[in-house]
């Protein structure tokens, strides 16, 4: 049958047939294979894709910094919403602008920058100075190499530069700081009267109007709705530990581990670096090599560090001669690393190109890599298998608990037999929480969830802290019902006395507000409703010893005109009302803001200007670049 196929495949039929197949080829099978495989971004900034592992993985650091931060209140639900996924993808794609900016405009960060960076990090000193070994012990522990988190913070930094770059150059004149301090420190003149309470027109209130508010306002007068619990916890420090290690266990630890123990080598360095520009031109290169070869030949051991005050453009070094203290393979570049570990003791090196410019070097001396012996690491060693059996024995109990209780979803009763684990029990408790693990947001959340007081399950395992997690049942469940009339009767007549009374007070108010409007005396209105007035003379907008209602409405009544005072009647959120006049406004008084306040002043000035010049780079960016967002993909 092929055969006869094959055959009769000739003439025109089969070239039109031949036509057709290859344009749905074309046009439908290659075409939809490109886009299943391109389209995979969440964002497109330009030509730059930002990919979903990226997308995760910034969800993922922000989601463990919250955490972190926040301990026990911290909601990893919140992650989960398209806005707070908008939010994070908003950030990404306004440093991918920058990035972008950067490269158009020739804007890098120095190698030096990112070295000075990282050196100051607390977590990589030891007595306050940098340490090769801690460095690459905890990058290791995050499963990173130097490189990668050099990159890291090289992206970290660049996003900075341009913001940094555009502070530096916002300047505040003294009129704007005047101008500010003159608004800030504002000085006003008040007279204000607080009013007695009134009574109202009708102190009676009667038990059916009451029963009338009851009904009106029932969702006020709501008993919450309520759950007890059921719980197993395991807690890492009530776990009785594992026989301690012997010396011969940590033998053969510290033999396999040895090389986290090794001090490797270090040279201790000074350098002179001649600045090449970005986008430098060829007879910028040849000005550049040619001053570090004048340097060079120049330099000898004893005028390195005078040279390098003089002549370097490491702004971090030079105020030290040069010195960049000890370091090690993998901390610099590559170039720098090759001159720096080809030199021997004493020498100074030639001009070496790297990513910052000409580097001449001078080695100043070398430590030889070193081993620690095991009598050194002893303790550490027996600190980190004691932790490390510990942490085994938590999350070994932990697992059985999580999946006993999994497998036996109506009940704690076997996870309690099977581990040797108590059933705790809390009081009853609303969704603003109780005592004990019941106050704690994670479980007050897993408590009213659907799958535990609707289905009637245990919960999954909950994360109290480090070493410590429950699971929950519930135990009791109480529905929200309203109170009795009876328990809040007598609550109820009050407020609508305070109805009253409120009603009474801004009537009373607003008519002696018309009084004052009308040219009568602050004095004689007040004295009419038997309050009496305060005089406070240059009142500014923090003052303590007026009611913060008064301060608020006097600096947002107009200036005084004419000589007539402006006038307000104000609402003091308890129950009363006070009379208020503003009489004169006056500037600041700028002789009592010291140097020192208007140099902090000008910083954050500096910064606030900053800040709104780049988000409007970021929103001038935006309207130049195509920005494709694909939410199904977040």
């Amino acid at each position: 049958m092929l055969q006869a196929m094959r055959n009769k495949m000739h003439g025109w039929p089969a070239v039109v047939l031949l036509g057709v197949a290859t344009f749905a080829m074309t046009f439908f099978g290659i075409e939809g294979y490109i886009e299943s495989r391109a389209d995979t971004y969440v964002a497109k900034v330009g030509k730059h894709e930002i990919s979903q592992q990226d997308f995760q993985d910034r969800m993922n650091q922000l989601r463990q910094q919250l955490s972190a931060e926040q301990g026990d209140s911290f909601d990893p639900d919140a992650f989960e919403k398209p806005a707070m996924k908008l939010q994070v993808l908003d950030g990404m794609i306004d440093q991918q602008l920058l990035l972008k900016a950067n490269e158009d405009w020739g804007i890098r960060v120095p190698d030096q920058a990112v070295r000075d960076y990282i050196a100051a990090i607390p977590a990589f000193q030891v007595n306050g100075q940098f340490d090769p070994n801690t460095y690459r012990t905890l990058l290791a522990e995050q499963r990173k190499t130097p490189e990668m988190f050099q990159n890291d913070v090289t992206a970290s930094l660049a996003t900075q530069a341009l913001p940094n770059a555009i502070d530096a150059s916002t300047i505040v004149t003294d009129a704007e700081i005047d101008h500010y301090l003159n608004l800030r420190m504002q000085r006003r003149d008040i007279s204000y009267a607080v009013l007695p309470k009134p009574q109202p027109a009708d102190a009676t209130v009667t038990d059916a109007q009451i029963a009338d508010y009851y009904k009106a306002h029932i969702a006020d007068y709501m008993n919450p709705e309520q759950v007890s619990l059921q719980y197993i916890e395991v807690n890492g420090a009530d776990l009785k530990p594992e026989a301690a290690p012997s010396d011969a266990d940590l033998m053969k630890r510290y033999e396999s581990e040895k090389q986290r123990f090794v001090q490797p080598e270090q040279r201790e360095v000074s350098h002179i670096l001649v600045n090449v520009p970005a986008n430098a031109t060829p007879d910028q290169q040849k000005a550049a090599l040619a001053k570090a070869d004048k340097i060079a030949a120049e330099a000898t051991p004893e005028n390195f560090a005078k040279l390098a005050a003089q002549d370097s453009d490491d702004l971090g070094s030079k105020r030290q001669g040069g010195d960049l203290g000890w370091l090690q393979k993998g901390v610099t570049n590559a170039a720098f690393d090759t001159a720096m570990f080809a030199l021997k003791k004493g020498e100074i090196s030639k001009p070496v190109l790297t990513p910052d410019g000409y580097d001449i070097l001078w080695l100043r001396d070398v430590r030889s890599g070193e081993a620690k012996s095991f009598a050194e690491v002893r303790d550490q060693l027996l600190a980190e298998a004691t932790a490390g059996d510990k942490d085994r024995k938590y999350n070994e109990v932990a697992g059985k608990l999580s999946d006993n209780t999994y497998q036996n979803p109506s009940s704690l009763e076997p996870a309690a037999q099977a581990l040797g684990l108590p059933i705790k029990t809390t009081g009853l408790f609303s969704r603003q929480g109780g005592e004990g693990i019941a106050a704690n947001p994670k479980v007050i959340k897993a408590a009213f969830g659907n799958d535990v007081l609707a289905q009637g399950n245990n919960s999954n395992l909950i994360e109290l802290g480090n070493d410590d997690a429950v699971v929950i049942r519930v135990a009791r469940h109480v529905a929200a019902a309203a109170k009795p009339l009876a328990e809040v009767h007598d609550a109820i007549g009050k407020t609508i006395l305070d109805q009253r009374i409120q009603v009474a007070a801004k009537q009373q108010a607003d008519t002696l507000l018309a009084r004052l409007r009308k040219g009568e005396a602050l004095t004689a209105v007040a004295a009419s409703a038997n309050a009496s007035v305060k005089d406070v003379a240059d009142m500014v907008r923090i003052q303590p010893d007026v009611p913060a209602a008064l301060r608020k409405q006097a600096f947002l009544l107009p200036h005084p005109a004419d000589g007539k005072p402006q006038y307000a009647a104000v609402d003091m959120h308890d129950g009363t009302y006070a009379l208020l006049a503003v009489d004169k406004v006056q500037g600041a008084d700028l002789g009592k803001v010291t140097p020192a306040e208007r140099d902090t002043l000008r910083q954050q000035m500096t910064q606030a200007y900053g800040a709104v010049a780049t988000q409007e780079l970021i929103k001038s960016l935006r309207d130049s670049t195509e920005i494709k967002i694909a939410k199904d993909r977040m």
